[in-house]
């Protein structure tokens, strides 16, 4: 099979293709027949040697796929060859082929292509949670969205939209403002072009309930300031690069809530809303929610979809088609 190996921690560009061994199921795992893999910021990370989980090379890329079954391991009995699965892994999506444990797979939701599952599980997990287990949304709530034409940003529009909230959308360009209204963003603020702050409150009149931001940097400090009393700052991560430092007075004055989101330790920890999230998220597939995907890559062109999403040249997801 085709990989795309990581070889030594570096930029995207040192991610070479490889032909390696077919994988074979152990005990409980999965032999997965990939079709599309989707490119997630931490994989910019993970590749770079800068995750917080470190993967030490050579290994294969990539965190997030779908497809199909093609062999099952002992005790196996509750997926079969043929079955249409999506999954993340740490390492090992960016393949032909991926074994994994069998625990881990979801069967890919009625509506949803292997292109629309792959871009699925990571960024519409994340952006629900982050708005509802943890930001605590309310229909008729304002909500802002930082680093909005990202995966996660455009996962967050489309939920927080179908739930009955206002969004408004924080990108770095117009045109990335008019996709995120498309999307159903009702206002949009262009970072360079406009004041932040003094935007948010302009626009909602009291200021924002509930902040996602993906993104980290200047620009959160700015969004924290124009929440309202006792509004809801979901940190997602740091697309941007920098770690903010938001003073804790504000905290006190705001009577705000600030809470992290990690998807990796959600189940470990709250594996209710886990559970609940799992039957809303069906549910809004079922009323046509899908991720918006812009590009589709094959393979060999692992490096450039990996290097647009680290330079942040994106707007909603990259998929890599494995089968192109």
């Amino acid at each position: 099979m085709r990989a795309a190996r990581c070889e030594v921690h570096g930029a995207p560009d040192t991610i070479v293709i490889r032909e390696l061994p077919d994988p074979v199921a152990g005990p409980g795992e999965v032999v997965v027949g990939i079709e599309a893999a989707s490119v997630n910021y931490p994989d910019v990370l993970i590749a770079a040697g800068r995750y917080q989980v470190s993967v030490p090379t050579p290994f294969t890329a990539g965190s997030e796929f779908a497809g199909r079954v093609l062999s099952v391991g002992p005790g196996v009995d509750h997926v079969a060859p043929g079955d249409a699965v999506m999954g993340t892994a740490v390492g090992g999506a960016f393949a032909e082929q991926i074994v994994v444990p069998a625990a881990g797979l979801s069967p890919v939701p009625r509506g949803l292509d292997m292109v629309h599952a792959a871009a699925f599980n990571v960024t519409y997990r994340t952006a629900y949670h982050s708005l509802t287990t943890f930001g605590e949304l309310e229909p008729g709530d304002w909500v802002v969205v930082l680093g909005a034409a990202g995966g996660v940003g455009t996962a967050s529009i489309d939920i927080a939209t179908r739930l009955g909230a206002k969004v408004i959308a924080a990108v770095s360009t117009r045109e990335r403002a008019d996709a995120c209204r498309e999307l159903g963003a009702v206002e949009t603020i262009v970072y360079d072009e406009e004041n932040l702050k003094a935007r948010i409150k302009e626009i909602t009149g009291r200021g924002a309930d509930v902040v996602i931001d993906p993104v980290g940097g200047p620009y959160s400090e700015q969004a924290f300031r124009a929440i309202t009393w006792g509004g809801r700052f979901v940190v997602v991560g740091f697309a941007q690069g920098d770690i903010p430092r938001i003073p804790l007075n504000l905290v006190l004055l705001k009577g705000a809530i600030v809470r992290g989101f990690e998807i990796r330790t959600l189940a470990s920890h709250l594996p209710d809303a886990v559970e609940k999230g799992r039957r809303e998220i069906e549910r809004l597939v079922a009323q046509g929610m899908k991720p918006y995907v812009s590009e589709v890559h094959p393979l060999d062109a692992t490096p450039l979809a990996l290097t647009r999403v680290a330079e942040r040249q994106t707007t909603g997801k990259i998929v890599i088609d494995t089968t192109a």
